[in-house]
């Protein structure tokens, strides 16, 4: 192994430990020993590839806005209606959230608020509600009479409550919850036609989640 295959290693192993960290007790009770030791490196190493915890934090937060962008990707590809693909993004992203640490932590870390963070993600989340809920519209999907911006504050408020809960339940984050979700939401937001040709369930609904390391984001 290359010396610099073995900084990657480190460094991959050093923000998934930070993320177990942050993830199990917040950003302040988290300790950057206990993180190196947790990654079986030395403090001296971690410093190496972080300044201290906030740069460590920033790196968590910057990892799960990539692997939310990848399941984006991926869910934008398949071409669906606005409203599908917007509850297509639901499911796939509670997926990542079931199963991936790294995800859990960054919303953690924006939620605790005492990093100083660069990357706000629920701000790109209600971004991309926006930005779906605006081709919807546009696209006569949505029932007469409903204001754009009240469609997108229900849908980005739930979603986010769902996460919030799901911390301590999983059930709010399973895939029945999220069907049972849209099934009530298509109900209020679509017209009938439009919530006809919605699957609730969600369509190819993403089990995993992709460890995508390029571009930072999710995607509009």
């Amino acid at each position: 192994m290359t010396k610099q295959d073995r900084a990657v290693r480190t460094r991959r192993a050093l923000i998934v430990a930070a993320a177990e960290a942050f993830e199990g007790g917040g950003y302040a009770e988290a300790k950057v020993g206990r993180i190196a030791a947790a990654a079986g490196v030395s403090p001296g190493a971690l410093h190496f590839h972080f300044e201290n915890k906030n740069t460590l934090a920033d790196a968590v937060v910057a990892q799960a806005a990539d692997r939310l962008g990848a399941a984006a990707r991926e869910v934008h590809a398949r071409r669906g209606t606005p409203l599908q693909t917007l509850a297509d993004l639901t499911h796939s992203f509670a997926a990542l959230f079931r199963t991936d640490v790294v995800v859990r932590a960054g919303f953690r870390l924006n939620s605790d608020g005492d990093a100083e963070l660069a990357l706000g993600l629920r701000d790109e989340w209600h971004h991309k509600v926006a930005a779906l809920i605006g081709r919807a519209s546009a696209a006569g999907e949505l029932t007469t009479g409903l204001p754009h911006s009240a469609a997108v504050t229900f849908v980005a408020a739930a979603t986010a409550g769902l996460e919030m809960l799901g911390r301590g339940d999983e059930k709010w984050l399973s895939h029945a919850t999220l069907t049972e979700f849209w099934r009530a939401a298509l109900s209020m937001l679509a017209t009938p036609e439009a919530a006809r040709a919605v699957r609730p369930e969600g369509v190819a609904v993403l089990l995993g989640g992709g460890h995508d390391e390029t571009p930072r984001g999710v995607p509009a």
